[in-house]
């Protein structure tokens, strides 16, 4: 999982939760401004948030270190999910650019043709984020806007939080997680 400067850290945070919760291990790289506006949004020390989980359930990697495991496709995971993901890092994974362990962990999902999911938060949108999201897309990834619904008459923000993350984490894993009523419910 990346976790970019995109405003949403929220979706980040709940998204390890859910993920552990349902018994799964997750890798976790933040970049550096990821990091900062995960701190200021949530007013909680990344170091602190981790702290919660098992260690051998969340497990995270410097963002600079190119070396670490998630950079070769010979290790293992089920996919990648990018949540929140800036346009920034939109751009340089739809383009092969891989400056940091996100957008090489991105680049070897899509090379291997294991799921991604990058829950884009940044509007309004350009002409150059529309096109990347079409490579993203043509590449064998998914883009997932940041857009809850309200068709289940959301009373909180989590409510709407669950919404974003319930629908993204399904495209990654296949498995429903029941944080939402789904229409017709």
């Amino acid at each position: 999982m990346g976790i970019t400067g995109a405003s949403g850290a929220i979706y980040g945070e709940r998204a390890v939760e859910v993920l552990v919760s349902n018994g799964y291990a997750v890798d976790v790289i933040f970049s550096k401004v990821g990091k900062k506006v995960f701190e200021y949004e949530l007013k909680s020390k990344v170091e602190e948030f981790l702290s919660k989980f098992p260690k051998e359930k969340v497990r995270t990697f410097d963002y600079d270190d190119l070396f670490a495991l998630p950079s070769s496709g010979s290790y293992r995971v089920l996919g990648m999910i990018v949540i929140p993901c800036s346009a920034g890092t939109l751009s340089h994974i739809a383009n092969g650019i891989t400056e940091n362990l996100i957008h090489r962990a991105a680049d070897v999902c899509l090379k291997e043709r294991r799921p991604l999911v990058l829950v884009l938060r940044e509007t309004p949108l350009n002409r150059i984020h529309i096109e990347n999201m079409l490579k993203i897309v043509d590449a064998g990834g998914i883009v997932f806007p940041a857009c809850p619904a309200f068709y289940s008459k959301p009373k909180t923000i989590n409510h709407l939080v669950d919404f974003v993350v319930e629908r993204s984490l399904r495209l990654l894993v296949k498995k429903e997680f029941h944080l939402i009523k789904n229409w017709g419910d």
